[in-house]
């Protein structure tokens, strides 16, 4: 397990907003994440939540925007962050555009050149993050939950369904639901996973839903005035409908008038901070 070097620190609503970097195992690459530790911690173990960021982030924008912490504080809730994708690795191609390779992960494990040696976030995410979290932070292993933005809300989304035992809970703000029927999934997919679709269904939560394995509500928050929304890149009405045909809870909620930022993250986030708490802490203060 590689070590943990903490690069800066600020006191946030009683607690800490932390900074790290360190080797990755998985990404075979330095990876940076943020941390904030609640006040509760100071006397023991707490919840742990994942957010993951959107495309362009890093792992600090979701602190810095979100303004999470105050209701992290309340709830005793730990926050963890990771980047969305390794970085100056020296891939071909990793920074020629905005929505493939820097910062556009996808939280995937990619299995094509040049991007299988580094791009491998969703074991990033899901083994090698929670491993180094647990060893190194006063969390509760068996209470973790997961929500992200964009890019990211695929990606929490695609967590829990494929680790429905791992998460307690999951939520999203505009998600990129469909990403195999949406230009930016078939574009990433076609570069990391292969041209061949029959392959890409393992990270596509419409595809996951359909199998019916999570048994604990969804929410979901799109704004009605997102440009991806109209440009086809979210899908929300596609996984709602997959969400029916096999009885999966779903809360969709199309909120006039927002966008795709983090403004509309921002007035959002209590909901889904006190949806995370309702089941981590079997009871919302």
């Amino acid at each position: 397990m590689s070590e943990l070097t903490l690069t800066h620190e600020s006191l946030c609503f009683g607690g800490k907003v932390q900074f790290y970097r360190h080797f990755s195992q998985c990404c075979h690459t330095e990876m940076g994440f943020s941390v904030y530790l609640p006040p509760q911690t100071q006397s023991g173990s707490k919840p742990v939540l994942y957010f993951l960021s959107g495309l362009t982030c890093t792992e600090e924008n979701f602190m810095v925007k979100s303004g999470a912490q105050q209701f992290a504080a309340r709830h005793g809730l730990i926050l963890v962050v990771p980047d969305t994708s390794p970085r100056n690795t020296g891939t071909p191609g990793e920074d020629e555009t905005w929505d493939l390779g820097t910062g556009a992960g996808f939280y995937l494990n990619a299995t094509e050149q040049p991007w299988k040696s580094h791009y491998q976030m969703y074991s990033y995410v899901v083994e090698e993050l929670p491993e180094l979290i647990a060893a190194h932070f006063p969390v509760i292993p068996d209470k973790t939950s997961i929500f992200g933005h964009s890019m990211g809300g695929h990606g929490a989304l695609v967590c829990a369904l494929r680790n429905p035992r791992m998460y307690q809970s999951v939520s999203a703000f505009a998600p990129v639901a469909a990403p195999m029927r949406s230009p930016w999934g078939q574009k990433v997919f076609n570069a990391y996973l292969g041209s061949d679709p029959g392959t890409w269904g393992n990270y596509d939560a419409t595809e996951l839903v359909l199998k019916g394995n999570l048994h604990y509500p969804i929410l979901i928050d799109v704004g009605t005035a997102d440009p991806y929304l109209a440009q086809g890149q979210l899908l929300p009405e596609v996984f709602e409908q997959a969400c029916g045909e096999v009885g999966q809870v779903l809360t969709l909620r199309m909120q006039q008038g927002y966008d795709h930022g983090y403004y509309f993250v921002a007035t959002f986030i209590e909901d889904h901070i006190r949806h995370h708490a309702f089941t981590l802490n079997d009871s919302v203060a």
